[in-house]
């Protein structure tokens, strides 16, 4: 008996967390794939009529790239399940999170690739183009957002980054500077925690502070000093600045 249960909760959370649909966006360089997980408006999935209506109030919606941590693991399946969080909090917008590590990891043109190959997806799924979206990071996937937002097609408008340390891509006014054209459209916001065990504050807090500075548009940091490298954290202690940064 108790195992038949202990089954059932596995299954329960697995359902709970993993995406409502899903793709495996090819990775060209290497010929692997990245599993990514796509979290649909929840107005939508109450839809069952057709595949034609399942998407109809998609074309409506925004999406929001997840960009999320340890992309150096060897768990390539993140995608899959990291952005579940982010969809409770914004059920009216489309959340997609491709997965990535090892070798294939954000820093890498390869993966700005196929974050755009997985938005062509949605695309083509919804029947309208993806133009405009938004991007969340957290911890290394924060520099998913910077790199994102030099190299990327689509126009950035929200960007949302989280216990993170752009100075692993280079000094602040450097990478401010870096396609101006598109680095200064749209809006940033950080959110930096005192307590980070990771990214100690002394140095982050200088680099997006100057950061902001040279960017030259709206850019905002957003510091708790009790604030931890954990998504928890922030979820539950500071959701309104969460919510606040995705419009």
């Amino acid at each position: 008996m108790m195992k038949r249960f202990c089954f059932v909760l596995v299954l329960l959370l697995v359902q709970s967390f993993a995406a409502m649909d899903s793709l495996s966006v090819p990775i060209v360089t290497s010929g692997n794939q990245s599993p990514t997980g796509i979290w649909w408006p929840k107005s939508v999935t109450k839809m069952k009529k057709s595949q034609k209506l399942k998407y109809a109030n998609a074309a409506k919606s925004s999406a929001v790239v997840w960009f999320h941590g340890g992309m150096g693991s060897g768990n390539c399946q993140k995608g899959l399940v990291a952005g579940a969080d982010l969809a409770e909090l914004h059920p009216e917008k489309i959340i997609l999170s491709v997965s990535a590590c090892r070798e294939n990891h954000w820093v890498t043109a390869t993966m700005m690739n196929v974050v755009d190959a997985a938005l062509d997806s949605v695309a083509a799924r919804r029947g309208t183009p993806v133009d405009e979206i938004s991007l969340v990071g957290i911890s290394d996937g924060a520099l998913g957002v910077l790199v994102y937002s030099v190299q990327g097609k689509r126009q950035v408008k929200d960007r949302l980054l989280m216990s993170s340390f752009g100075k692993m891509l280079g000094e602040a006014r450097d990478i401010a500077g870096v396609n101006s054209g598109r680095m200064r459209t749209g809006r940033w916001r950080f959110l930096q925690g005192g307590r980070d065990r990771l990214y100690p504050s002394d140095q982050t807090v200088p680099w997006i502070t100057e950061f902001c500075k040279e960017v030259q548009v709206d850019c905002e940091l957003r510091f708790d000093p009790e604030g931890e490298h954990d998504w928890s954290y922030w979820k539950g202690r500071r959701m309104e600045w969460i919510r606040e940064a995705v419009k």
